[in-house]
């Protein structure tokens, strides 16, 4: 790669990353926030709203955030995790000689955060806790369902691919299939089939296919 390319590639992490880490610090992971409130934080002397657009469509498509025509939110946990790829990366520098007060306020929110995280999840030798059995992992999924439903207002149908992802890698894929069937054969939940406007290969991948039944794309908590 050339030199010419890789200041192109910083440029544009530095970029996604501003307006992911704006974005987070507004609260856009919890509810909507309008265009205005983003804009003041992202246009600067070197960057006008027009620089995002392209950022802007690739975060969306890729599913990092959602768009509507009052404002943005951060998609969770995909927007957090490309947010904090972009803090880690190497190509992520602050413009000019003086950093502005509300990136650096929360970048130390966010390191706040992120430490408050790891204590919480880690175990006594720094490893993540896992789920090893059902009754565990039946309270994680519907505490991480009544999370998702409350916070994004999906009216009492979760998409499982949010569920899956929030409980991230505590759990084997099989070992997450086996134990939301059976928390759908105890009455629990219902898995439910419909269309889902922005499915793609991945969230089709992370739902959950039950054999001679197909696709289930949500979520209903009946108990």
């Amino acid at each position: 790669m050339t030199s010419k390319n890789t200041g192109v590639q910083g440029m544009e992490v530095q970029a996604k990353t501003r307006l992911l880490l704006a974005l987070w610090d507004l609260g856009a992971a919890k509810q909507e926030v309008k265009k205005g409130e983003l804009t003041k934080r992202i246009v600067t002397k070197s960057k006008k709203v027009a620089d995002y657009q392209s950022i802007f469509k690739e975060l969306e498509e890729k599913g990092a955030i959602a768009i509507s025509k009052k404002g943005y939110s951060l998609v969770s946990p995909l927007g957090l995790e490309v947010l904090s790829e972009g803090l880690k990366s190497s190509d992520f520098r602050f413009e000019g000689a003086i950093v502005g007060t509300w990136t650096a306020n929360a970048l130390l929110k966010w390191i706040g955060e992120i430490n408050g995280a790891v204590a919480t999840t880690a175990s006594g030798n720094g490893a993540k806790s896992g789920i090893k059995s059902y009754d565990e992992f039946k309270e994680v999924a519907l505490e991480v369902y009544d999370q998702l439903n409350s916070d994004y207002n999906l009216n009492d149908l979760v998409p499982i691919y949010r569920i899956r992802r929030e409980v991230g890698d505590r759990l084997s894929r099989d070992h997450f299939n086996k134990w939301l069937l059976e928390m759908q054969e105890n009455d629990i939940l219902q898995l439910m089939a419909g269309e889902m406007p922005d499915m793609t290969s991945d969230k089709r991948e992370d739902s959950i296919t039950i054999p001679g039944a197909g696709l289930r794309s949500y979520a209903k908590r009946l108990s």
